[in-house]
């Protein structure tokens, strides 16, 4: 059989998933999907919502694909998306950008991310910090711009970073400082010292700062505060966002990049040769729902509090040491309390076990730090209230045997 070569092996490799044998495993995301299949058990794992989003939304995209809003939408994405972004960030955060410059639609963070990336990085002396356990595209699409990945971990329980390991890894080399928050997998949101610190060392290496906020409406105490509204960081900070966690609708792919104008065209660039364009009746749907009422915005993240919190009442039941999440749709959970030594391991158990699928923290880190976080696992509480009521009890059932054990 001819051996298919050439950067897949890179991009499989700094994902995690290529073998010592040169095969290429599936994600976790997709063997605990197929593993809670084949169980039946609930799929806390993958963080999908279980419910469709605002009426308004769905019927803005129904009406627009009535309408004939199916061809190529412009390069930069519909104008109206475009402004409804802008009007958005002046609502929320007295954030002033212009629509036609500084604004660019993209197909879900996912891409617009790795379109920054192959967009600024500029080869193997350039690197990526990251802080771990990270979203695992970051890893792919750091090796797909062919540069070194330097994660800088994040300290249980509050998890957050260590300042002096973040100065420590910021050097000259630094093209880009990546930053998750509100952070997926852990549920944390940085601090204003840690957000501060950020800042001040990629100005003093001449870093720029790419920003993941697509939890940004669900921070559970206080205002999100996105990097680019701080003192000196608008010139060198790469916003990203999207709608999928915000309207629970994943499945569209509809996202966004706000930035200078002239990080903006570099980041285009790059884009337009990637999807090119994409989901042109969904822009007006997610248009319209960024202008729905406050009320929509509050009563989003009160749910997922709620949510969280009846989550986490489970996963004590059962014998867990819960953090309890500051945002995202995210809980981490730490099994040792229960004799637990390899989380994955756990983690392909649990269905038949307790029915209920979590991922293990491991998948979210580089194999240099995976013992600190070898007995975590990370929950998604993005479902229905009743689901998660069924899921904690069957947790709680669990921390029972265990207990009689």
């Amino acid at each position: 059989m001819h051996e298919v070569t050439g950067g897949w092996r890179r991009v499989a490799a700094g994902a995690g998933l290529l073998g010592t044998d040169g095969t290429v495993h599936p994600t976790i995301f997709a063997e605990m999907s197929a593993l809670a299949g084949r169980t039946g058990a609930i799929n806390l794992g993958q963080g999908f919502p279980d419910e469709d989003g605002p009426g308004v939304v769905l019927e803005a995209a129904r009406r627009a694909i009535s309408d004939g809003g199916n061809q190529y939408p412009p390069g930069r994405g519909i104008l109206d998306l475009r402004v409804s972004i802008a009007e958005h960030h002046r609502r929320f955060y007295e954030w002033e950008v212009d629509p036609e410059r500084e604004v660019l639609v993209t197909a879900g963070a996912t891409e617009a991310l790795t379109a920054t990336l192959l967009a600024l990085v500029d080869g193997p002396d350039d690197e990526v910090v990251v802080f771990e356990p990270f979203y695992d595209s970051y890893a792919a699409a750091a090796a797909m711009a062919g540069a070194r990945l330097v994660p800088v971990p994040l300290v249980a329980p509050s998890f957050q970073p260590d300042l002096q390991v973040l100065r420590d890894a910021v050097t000259d080399r630094t093209r880009i400082i990546l930053v998750n928050d509100p952070h997926n997998p852990t549920g944390t949101v940085f601090t204003a010292e840690v957000r501060a610190e950020v800042l001040r060392l990629a100005e003093r290496h001449d870093a720029v700062v790419v920003t993941d906020e697509v939890y940004e409406h669900l921070v559970f105490e206080g205002p999100h505060v996105p990097l680019a509204t701080m003192p000196g960081a608008r010139e060198r900070t790469v916003s990203i966002s999207s709608a999928g966690k915000t309207f629970s609708v994943t499945g569209w792919k509809i996202g966004w990049v706000t930035a200078s104008p002239e990080l903006i065209d570099a980041i285009l660039a790059v884009k337009q040769f990637l999807t090119y364009v994409n989901g042109s009746p969904f822009q007006p749907a997610i248009a319209a729902g960024l202008r729905l009422p406050q009320a929509f915005f509050d009563e989003l993240a009160a749910a997922m509090h709620a949510k969280a919190r009846l989550l986490g009442e489970g996963l004590r039941a059962a014998g867990f040491t819960v953090t309890p999440p500051a945002g995202s749709y995210f809980t981490v959970a730490d099994a040792e309390g229960l004799g637990v030594r390899d989380a994955a391991a756990f983690c392909r158990t649990l269905p038949e076990r307790a029915g209920v699928v979590a991922i293990p923290l491991t998948a979210f880190v580089t194999p240099a730090h995976r013992d600190r976080y070898a007995t975590m696992l990370r929950f998604a509480a993005c479902k229905r209230v009743d689901v998660l009521r069924e899921a904690s009890g069957r947790l709680a059932a669990l921390g029972r045997v265990s207990s009689a054990g």
